[in-house]
C-alpha cells in the first residue's frame, strides 16, 4: 500500500492530506481567511503568499499528526484546476517538488473530483452510480457519477452565474454579517424566521431548465428588500434567503436523483456545511427513499485530505502519473478526476 500527500491551495486555504488505502492518516489546515476579511472577499496575491508563507509548516503538522515521516510517503498528489491562478500555481510547484525529493509519482488533479472522493474517507466507497451536488464559493453543480476514477463525470448542470457560496458572502455584507456569509448567515439564521421574507426560488418556473442554477437574482432580490425594509430584521432576513437556497438545492438535487434514476445523493463542498441545507436534504431524501451522503463538516471546506483521497484513489487504480512539466489550470470542467 501507498501513503498519498495530498496538497491543496486552490483559493485561501493550505490543505495538506495523507491517506493510505482509503484510510486517512492525518491531515493539517491553515487558514489566510482572516487577512481577506477587511477586503469582504479573497484577495489572490495575499492568497499566494500565504500559501508560500504556511507550506512547509503544513506539511510538517499533517506528517506529525499521522505519525509518519515524508521518507514514508509514496505518492504526490495536488489540485491543479481550477481555483485562483496565483495560489494553484503555489500548489503545484510545492508538489512537484516534493515529488522529485521523494522520486514518488505525481498526480495533478481536478479540486471538485476532490470534494465528491472527500465522502470516501467517512463513508467508504461511492456507490455504482449516484448524484453529487457540489455547492461551494465558487462552484454550483449536479454531477453524475459512476466511477470516480475510471468513467467520465457527467455535468448534469452548473449555475449559470453566481455560485451559492458566492450568494451567501454578498447577502451577508448586504445585512451587516461578516465574511465568509456561510458561517455568519447560518448562525444568524438560527434566530430567524426562514417563513418572514418569501424570497424567489430561481429557475423554478415551468419554462426554466429543471436542472438550473441561478443564484444572482435572489442575491438582489434581498438587496432590494433590505433596501426598502431598513429596519428588516437581519435574522429574518439571514434564515428567509437560506431557506430560499436550501429549498432550490435540495429540490433540484432530488430531481437529478429522480431523472437519473439513482439513489444516492452525495452533497460536498463548503455550503454542504450549512446546516439547514443538510436538514433539509435529509427530509427530503428520506421521504424520496435515497441515501444521503455528506462528509463531516471538516471535510467539507477545502482541505488536503480530499486531495490525498483523490490521489490514493488513482493510485490503487493503477492509474499512469501526470508528467513533471503539467501546469495549473485555473479554469476547468469536470470530466475526470486527473488532469
Amino acid at each position: 500500500m501507498t501513503i498519498v500527500l495530498g496538497i491543496e491551495t486552490s483559493c485561501d486555504e493550505t490543505g495538506v492530506g495523507l491517506v493510505e488505502d482509503g484510510v486517512l492518516l492525518g491531515d493539517a489546515l491553515a487558514s489566510s481567511m482572516a487577512e481577506h476579511a477587511r477586503f469582504g472577499g479573497v484577495v489572490p496575491e495575499i492568497a499566494a503568499r500565504a500559501h508560500l508563507e504556511a507550506m512547509t509548516p503544513t506539511v510538517h503538522a499533517a506528517l506529525e499528526r499521522a505519525g509518519i515521516t515524508l521518507a514514508d510517503v509514496g505518492a504526490v498528489a495536488v489540485t491543479a484546476g481550477p481555483g485562483l491562478a496565483t495560489a494553484l500555481h503555489v500548489g503545484v510547484a510545492a508538489a512537484k517538488a516534493y515529488a522529485l525529493a521523494l522520486e514518488a509519482p505525481l498526480y495533478g488533479v481536478h479540486h471538485l473530483a476532490g470534494h465528491a472522493a472527500a465522502d470516501t474517507l467517512e463513508h467508504g466507497p461511492l456507490p455504482e452510480r449516484s448524484v453529487v451536488l457540489i455547492v461551494s464559493g465558487g462552484h454550483t453543480s449536479l454531477l453524475g457519477v459512476r466511477d470516480l476514477v475510471r468513467t467520465p463525470i457527467t455535468h448534469l448542470s452548473d449555475t449559470v452565474d453566481d455560485a451559492a457560496g458566492e450568494a451567501f458572502d454578498k447577502v451577508a455584507r448586504l445585512i451587516g454579517l461578516p465574511y465568509p456569509g456561510g458561517p455568519s448567515i447560518d448562525q444568524a439564521a438560527r434566530d430567524g424566521d426562514p417563513a418572514a421574507i418569501r424570497f424567489p426560488r430561481p429557475l423554478t418556473g415551468p419554462h426554466d431548465p429543471p436542472l438550473g442554477f441561478s443564484f444572482s437574482g435572489l442575491k438582489t432580490a434581498v438587496a432590494r428588500y433590505v433596501e426598502g425594509h431598513p429596519d428588516a430584521s437581519a435574522p429574518d432576513v439571514a434564515a428567509s434567503f437560506q431557506e430560499a437556497v436550501a429549498d432550490v438545492l435540495t429540490a433540484k438535487a432530488l430531481r437529478a436523483c429522480r431523472d437519473e434514476h439513482v439513489d444516492t445523493l452525495v452533497v460536498v463542498g463548503g455550503v454542504a456545511a450549512n446546516s439547514r441545507i443538510r436538514a433539509l436534504a435529509q427530509q427530503r431524501c428520506d421521504a424520496a427513499g435515497i441515501e444521503l451522503r455528506v462528509p463531516p463538516m471538516r471535510l467539507c471546506t477545502d482541505n488536503g485530505a480530499m486531495i490525498a483521497a483523490i490521489g490514493d484513489l488513482l493510485v490503487r487504480d493503477g492509474a499512469k502519473p501526470s508528467p513533471l512539466d503539467f501546469s495549473a489550470v485555473p479554469t476547468v470542467e469536470l470530466r475526470s478526476a486527473q488532469l
